[in-house]
């Protein structure tokens, strides 16, 4: 039976149809290696939030239409999410992902190269068989593109100590909240509604991925590895800085410059240091601020959508977000 997050029980029109549409992603993953599907489809079932797809289906719900095709577009937009997180995986040589060994570190990177291409292309062959033309396979297009353009920034902006929030902004508007846009984008549009009304929609994912990265990035601090599924920090050793260290790098300490400055020989104790120091700096705080910024920015524009069952979901799992756990 397939099983999602306990978070959806409060959704009961929702929940089935992200149960769909696991097991419709499932249902199109045959690779030839027996393998390398088993562990795709492990890692589909490993607990992940289903935030994408569940917004797809949401923003789709303002215009009468076939739920098998909104449940299939939802199906397409997880599998990009999922193949974007193993190409992740590859790039930042991670071994866990939601408390599960990575494809990577199970059958190298080779494979989890080819498993993430693979994804991709089931992507659009969902999309291909449900869209009612070029547009959403277009929007798909340019958010692979953005995503990609986001990694290449955050690549080039590596171990900078002078990174500004503004870079820090567009780096994950590129990344994360480019596929929430897609998402909203796909279910509004998909459904029936103008492409004006669809444009909205796709703004308020740009919001709402904005607000969910910076809400990650802070539990990186706030968190144990064992509730994230990942080890924290990780990224701070790799040169990825996020905001609430940004924000403690505006007046930096000498002790926080000299742990930075080690890069990846940080230890252990070095990052728990970090986390301490960017605590105290107010680090935390501040990016608590910018995530409810962006949330509030949503919830307003969510308010002036047709007001029903739809957009009372949307407002609460938006407000959901802000104060998450892991």
């Amino acid at each position: 039976m397939t099983k999602i997050n306990a978070m959806w029980q409060q959704y009961p029109e929702l929940a089935p149809e992200l149960k769909a549409t696991l097991t419709l992603m499932e249902q199109n993953i045959k690779t030839h290696d027996p393998k390398v599907s088993a562990a795709i489809i492990d890692m589909i079932h490993s607990g992940g939030k289903l935030l994408r797809p569940a917004y797809c289906l949401l923003f789709s719900r303002f215009h009468e239409t076939e739920r098998k095709k909104m449940i299939a577009l939802a199906a397409a937009v997880e599998t990009l999410h999922t193949a974007t997180l193993i190409h992740d995986d590859i790039v930042d040589d991670s071994d866990l992902r939601r408390n599960q060994p990575t494809i990577q570190a199970r059958f190298g990177k080779d494979t989890a190269v080819y498993a993430g291409d693979y994804l991709f292309v089931v992507c659009f062959k969902l999309l291909s068989h449900y869209t009612s033309g070029l547009r959403s396979i277009r929007a798909n297009t340019r958010s692979m593109e953005k995503i990609l353009n986001g990694e290449i920034r955050q690549m080039n902006m590596r171990y900078n100590l002078a990174m500004r929030v503004e870079d820090y902004i567009l780096q994950i508007k590129g990344k994360t909240a480019q596929l929430f846009a897609t998402a909203c984008f796909i279910g509004a549009y998909e459904s029936g509604n103008s492409q004006l009304f669809a444009r909205q929609c796709e703004k308020i994912g740009t919001a709402i991925g904005t607000a969910f990265q910076v809400v990650d990035d802070i539990l990186d601090y706030a968190q144990t590895s064992q509730v994230l599924g990942k080890p924290v920090l990780e990224d701070v050793r790799q040169g990825v800085y996020s905001a609430p260290l940004i924000f403690a790098l505006q007046q930096p300490t000498p002790e926080l410059l000299t742990l930075l400055k080690k890069r990846s020989a940080m230890t252990d104790a070095d990052c728990e240091r970090v986390r301490q120091l960017v605590i105290a700096a107010g680090g935390v705080t501040t990016a608590q601020e910018l995530a409810a910024k962006y949330t509030d920015e949503a919830l307003k524009a969510i308010g002036k959508l047709p007001a029903g069952e739809a957009r009372d979901d949307l407002q609460r799992l938006t407000k959901q977000l802000l104060t998450r756990e892991y």
